[in-house]
């Protein structure tokens, strides 16, 4: 029997349904960041304005309160890249990573003559826990240790290996210093998980929020490599289809695939939002027309979708007392999707700027 063909549009609406877009969820912030498995967190305020796009009646005190109360984190995680999610799911994917994302500092202390690998972890460890330390502290303190060990690539791949995590306040909202680090396993005084089967349950939890998915998807998503050996082993338990150019994907027995015809609000989506990131193949949601106009120099813009694809970017200009939402569209827009932008807008201005006196929205046409 010839395996289904999902087009692009069937493609479209499956992610957007798992992802909390089409409906907003009442699903407590802590059960749908489970779900989601993490939110990407460079921005400080980006997860919030992620939450506030998925669920009904969301106020950041509630994101805020789980990182208080150490049920969520931020650290690097995914990618290499920082995120918020689970503590819980923290202790238990970090492990997955280390072996990959701490590869720079292991192949340092290989190289590095008269390195002890003990003594330095004692040194390091000895230092948080006297108090949470700074990116430069950090740095600053592994060069006093091991000349050449500052070096970022090398700095990045020591904080996997150590399990670190940021301090609060970082990551909440409006967050704009300098984080600190503290040791994952102090802080939330439980040890990193030690399951055998960790890659068969990420997996599981990253077709259960974007898929169907490709090797490649799953992949890219992760930032694990040699999956394939991982998805064979899961294969009698999975629905498999291609796609219309051909890829094998994977899906959850159970997994909805909602109707193409079902009908999608318009989103505003926030920097770096692993709708847009967590797929190899990122057709599904942008447009190709559109990536240089959304990764840029800067970074990641924040984006809005259209009848569930990205249509343009957002930003918002504070000018004392006032507050502007900058829309900017890259294609023509009709009289009723700017209305929608217009109203979803002004939500999202009431959300964000609670401090701010009057607000406004303005749509600018790129050039």
């Amino acid at each position: 029997m010839a395996e289904r063909i999902l087009t692009l549009r069937e493609l479209n609406r499956a992610i957007l349904v798992r992802q909390c877009l089409v409906e907003r969820t009442s699903r407590p912030a802590l059960a749908v960041i489970k779900h989601l498995v993490a939110l990407q967190g460079q921005v400080s305020n980006a997860p919030y304005i992620g939450m506030w796009t998925r669920l009904h009646s969301f106020q950041r005190a509630e994101l805020t309160t789980l990182l208080e109360s150490r049920q969520a984190v931020r650290a690097s995680s995914l990618r290499g890249t920082l995120h918020i999610m689970t503590a819980e799911d923290y202790l238990l994917i970090h492990p997955l990573l280390q072996s990959v994302l701490n590869r720079n500092f292991m192949l340092f202390a290989r190289q590095a003559k008269d390195f002890d690998m003990d003594r330095f972890i004692i040194a390091i460890r000895a230092y948080i826990q006297e108090q949470p330390r700074t990116n430069i502290e950090l740095r600053t303190k592994m060069e006093e240790l091991y000349p050449g060990m500052g070096k970022a690539q090398i700095f990045d791949a020591v904080r996997m290996h150590m399990a670190l995590i940021q301090a609060l306040p970082a990551g909440t909202w409006g967050f704009t210093g300098r984080p600190t680090h503290i040791e994952a396993t102090a802080w939330l005084g439980r040890p990193l998980a030690n399951q055998a089967d960790g890659r068969q349950q990420l997996i599981r939890r990253y077709l259960a929020a974007f898929g169907p998915a490709s090797t490649k998807d799953i992949q890219a998503w992760s930032g694990l490599t040699g999956l394939q050996r991982t998805i064979e082993a899961l294969r009698p338990e999975l629905r498999t289809y291609r796609d219309e150019q051909g890829r094998e994907l994977f899906d959850l027995p159970d997994a909805p695939l909602p109707p193409v015809d079902i009908a999608v609000p318009v989103r505003f989506l926030p920097a770096y939002d692993n709708l847009v990131l967590g797929l190899a193949d990122r057709k599904r949601v942008l447009p190709d027309a559109y990536r240089t106009a959304i990764f840029t120099g800067n970074g990641m813009h924040p984006t809005f979708l259209v009848d569930g694809f990205v249509r343009g970017r957002w930003r918002v200009e504070r000018t004392t007392p006032s507050a502007t939402l900058v829309i900017e569209p890259f294609e023509p827009l009709t009289h009723q999707i700017r209305t929608e932008l217009q109203e979803e807008g002004k939500r999202l201005m009431h959300w964000i700027s609670q401090d701010t006196e009057q607000s406004e929205i303005l749509f600018n046409a790129l050039e």
